[in-house]
C-alpha cells in the first residue's frame, strides 16, 4: 500500500465516524485557534507600540524629575528647570547632544461651548517636533513668536478635537484651556497605538503654560516636568545620556554616590521594558497553546488506541493477504496525521475569522491590529501535523506489531 492509497483508506475511516473524530479534534482546534489567534494579535500591538515610539524619537532620550508623580500630587518643587536645559544646550559638554526642547504638563478641563474634556496640557517650543513627532494635519504648529509674546494660541490632539468639535473645523475657533481663552491655530495628525495620550492632549507655547497655568518660577528657577532631547544619532544616545547626566549632577551640587534627583530614559530602554512584557505574554500563550495541544494529542492517541481494538479482525485479514508491517503502521500514522491536521485547519480558519473581526475595532485610542501571515499559519500546521505523529506512534507501532493469527480470532 502506497502513501495515496493510505490517505484514502485514513480519510474514509475519519469519514466515517464524523461525530468521534470531531471530538477527538476539538483539542487541537482550541489549541491552535488559539495560539493563531493570539499570535497575530500580539504582533499588532507590538507593531502599534514600535509605531508610537518611532513618534517619540529614536534618538531621543527624556530627562525626568526623580519625585514627579509626588511633585504634581502634592504640589511640590520640580527639580528640573528652564535652566536646566539651557546650561545642557549651551555646555560644551554636551557634544553628542542636538535638540533641547523642555516640557511642562500638567492635566486640565478643555472646553468648547457645551462641550469639555479633561486632557493633558502640554506646554512646548517649536524645537519640540525635531524630537518628538507631531504632524499637523490642519493649520500650523507653533512658533517663535508664539512663544516670544506667550501667545494664547493652541494645537489639539485629534482625540480632543473629536470631542470638543466632532467632525467640525476647529481652526480659528476660540477654547477655555483651564479656564484661560485661546485661538486654535492647528489640529494633529492621528497616532493611535497604545498610549492613551498619544491623541489626547493640548499643546500650547512653554512660555504661555508657565505665566499663566502652572506659575512660572520657584526657588530653583523656571520648573518644567521633562526635558527632551535628541542625540545626533542612534549611537550617540549612550554618550549623550552620560553627558546629560554629568551636567546635570553638576548643576544640581549632587555629591558622588548619591541618588539623582532625576531619571534619564531613552527608547532603547522603554523598549526593553517592552518586550520583557511581550516576552511574559508569549510564554502564556504558549503555555495555553501546549496545553490544549496536550490535551488534543492524548485524544487522538485515545482515539487511535480504541481504533486499533475495534479493527483489530481487519488488521488480521490484511495481513493475512499480504500487508507488511510498514503498511500498517503507515495507514495508522497517516490517519492520526490527518486527524490533527485537520484540526489545524480548521483552528486556522477560526483564527483568521477571529482576526478579520477584531481588525480596525477600537480599544481605548489604539485601532486593533492583528495581521496573520503565512509563517503563523505554516509553522501552527506543522505543530498540528507533529503532535498527530506523535500521538498516533505509540497506537501505530501497536497495530503493526499485531500477530495476524490472534487477530484473525478476534471478535
Amino acid at each position: 500500500m502506497n502513501l495515496w492509497e493510505s490517505v484514502i483508506a485514513s480519510w474514509q475511516s475519519l469519514f466515517g465516524n464524523k461525530m468521534r473524530s470531531g471530538l477527538t479534534i476539538l483539542g487541537i482546534v482550541i489549541g491552535i485557534s488559539a495560539v493563531v489567534f493570539l499570535v497575530s494579535f500580539g504582533r499588532g500591538h507590538m507593531a502599534n507600540m514600535q509605531a508610537v515610539f518611532e513618534n517619540m524619537g529614536a534618538n531621543a532620550i527624556y530627562v525626568m524629575n526623580a519625585t514627579r508623580m509626588s511633585s504634581e500630587v502634592s504640589g511640590g518643587i520640580n527639580n528640573l528647570t528652564m535652566e536646566d536645559a539651557e546650561a545642557i544646550a549651551g555646555s560644551h559638554l554636551a557634544t553628542a547632544v542636538e535638540v533641547v526642547s523642555p516640557i511642562s504638563e500638567t492635566r486640565g478641563r478643555v472646553s468648547y461651548g457645551n462641550e469639555d474634556t479633561v486632557t493633558a496640557i502640554r506646554g512646548g517650543l517649536p524645537n519640540i517636533a525635531s524630537v518628538i513627532s507631531y504632524p499637523v494635519s490642519n493649520g500650523r504648529f507653533i512658533n517663535e513668536d508664539d512663544v516670544k509674546r506667550a501667545g494664547d494660541v493652541v494645537l489639539l490632539g485629534y482625540k480632543t478635537a473629536k470631542d470638543l468639535f466632532g467632525e467640525s473645523d476647529p481652526l480659528d475657533n476660540y477654547i477655555r484651556v483651564a479656564g484661560r481663552k485661546m485661538r486654535v491655530i492647528g489640529v494633529m495628525e492621528e497616532k493611535g497605538g497604545m498610549i492613551g495620550t498619544a491623541d489626547d492632549f493640548v499643546l500650547i507655547p512653554l512660555s504661555t503654560m508657565q505665566a499663566r497655568i502652572m506659575g512660572s518660577t520657584n526657588v530653583k528657577g523656571r520648573p518644567v516636568q521633562t526635558i527632551a532631547i535628541k542625540a545626533f544619532d542612534p549611537d550617540s544616545v549612550d554618550a549623550a545620556r552620560e553627558q546629560v547626566t554629568t551636567i546635570l549632577r553638576q548643576r544640581h551640587h549632587i555629591r558622588e554616590g548619591d541618588d539623582d534627583d532625576f531619571n534619564v530614559i531613552d527608547m532603547r530602554e522603554i523598549i526593553n521594558r517592552m518586550l520583557q512584557v511581550i516576552g511574559i505574554f508569549q510564554i502564556f500563550l504558549a503555555a495555553v497553546g501546549a496545553i490544549s495541544l496536550l490535551v488534543g494529542g492524548i485524544g487522538i492517541m485515545n482515539i487511535m488506541l480504541v481504533s486499533v481494538t475495534e479493527r483489530t479482525r481487519e488488521i488480521g485479514i490484511r495481513k493475512a493477504v499480504g500487508a507488511k508491517r510498514r503498511d500498517i503502521l503507515n495507514q495508522f500514522l497517516v490517519e492520526s496525521a490527518m486527524l490533527s491536521a485537520t484540526g489545524g485547519i480548521i483552528g486556522v480558519l477560526l483564527a483568521f475569522i477571529g482576526t478579520r473581526l477584531v481588525t480596525g475595532a477600537k480599544m481605548g485610542t489604539m485601532t486593533v491590529n492583528a495581521p496573520m501571515s503565512i509563517d503563523i499559519v505554516i509553522i501552527a500546521l506543522s505543530v498540528a501535523v507533529f503532535v498527530g505523529l506523535a500521538s498516533g506512534a505509540y497506537p501505530a507501532f501497536r497495530a503493526a506489531s499485531l500477530d495476524p493469527i490472534e487477530s484473525l480470532r478476534h471478535e
